[in-house]
């Protein structure tokens, strides 16, 4: 497990980010590159927490929730955890998807009484894949301030760490559990990119689905290449990338376990057919030499370099 960061040192009365004053660390230069206190938001303050390494939560985190009157949390035994290392002594109280919509307007009634509000969930970023969107939509419906504080969030870091195009991308956060509503959901995407969208694909899923749903994404989007992100940011962190049936057939194979992001590539170019390549190369030919009519439709094509040198040669030789 990562060592957790010491109680003691993020309640050192001497940092600045530590009290329970109404003040973050702003990152706005002055004389050079010092920081300097600003005001903590009012209203309701979205916070990010950790996703598994405790060093990744930011003074400014652990100083905007020392100054809330209340913490909504998606579970609060889990938070509480997170809360005392950190010597964060505020109220706390559940925010999730079943009293969500209960809990709205005495939220509200705080809010509108000055009171701040802060909103956390179990890892990460609230209200993406977690709780706390129906609440931020009725804050601000009723004209009361909402702020987010940034953090950590396993989609994006599963995506720079995939090796697959970063742009664009896709975020699509749980596939439904049961199979049929999970297969419907991968062909809409796939008809979506015979339409014309070509974009990375992050997805959530949880461990004892992981194979079940790599197996329907190898289906429905091929033999594609993929990423599986595990356990990021935590000691026994793992990034497998492969094809999405290679990926399927490990998961088969072996349990997985922790958190889990299924990041996928975009759908391939269209493929060019042996006619077309011949016209291409032809023209290419034409007015080039060898060398540089094959590099310029291995360009115009995205063709494997050696089959399209063949090609040439075998153009050539037929005059």
């Amino acid at each position: 497990m990562p060592q957790p960061v010491p109680a003691e040192t993020a309640s050192d009365p001497s940092d600045p980010a530590s009290d329970a004053s109404d003040t973050l660390l702003s990152a706005e230069p002055i004389s050079g590159h010092e920081l300097r206190p600003s005001p903590v938001p009012d209203g309701l303050v979205l916070v990010s927490t950790p996703i598994g390494n405790l060093g990744d939560m930011t003074p400014r985190a652990v100083a905007a929730l020392k100054a809330c009157d209340l913490i909504l949390c998606e579970d609060t035994r889990t938070s509480a955890r997170l809360l005392a290392v950190f010597d964060i002594r505020v109220r706390t109280a559940a925010l999730h998807d079943h009293n969500e919509d209960r809990a709205i307007p005495g939220l509200l009634a705080e809010l509108r009484r000055g009171k701040r509000i802060g909103v956390i969930s179990d890892a990460g970023m609230p209200v993406v894949s977690d709780p706390g969107f129906r609440l931020v939509r009725a804050a601000l419906e009723a004209g009361i301030q909402v702020s987010a504080l940034p953090g950590a969030n396993a989609a994006t870091l599963a995506l720079v760490l995939s090796g697959l195009p970063p742009l664009p991308f896709l975020f699509q956060g749980f596939p439904p559990p049961r199979q049929a509503a999970r297969r419907e959901m991968f062909a809409r995407l796939r008809a979506a990119e015979q339409a014309g969208l070509a974009a990375t694909s992050l997805w959530y899923e949880a461990p004892h689905r992981l194979a079940e749903t790599l197996a329907d994404m190898a289906v429905e989007f091929g033999a594609r290449p993929a990423a599986v992100a595990r356990e990021l940011t935590k000691r026994f962190e793992e990034v497998r990338r492969a094809t999405l049936p290679e990926l399927a057939a490990h998961y088969a194979a072996n349990e997985a376990r922790g958190e889990i992001t299924i990041v996928v590539g975009p759908a391939p170019a269209e493929t060019t057919s042996e006619a077309d390549l011949d016209v291409l190369l032809s023209q290419a030919l034409a007015g080039h030499s060898l060398k540089d009519a094959v590099a310029a439709v291995v360009a115009a094509t995205g063709l494997n370099r050696k089959l399209v040198y063949a090609r040439a040669l075998a153009l050539q030789a037929s005059g």
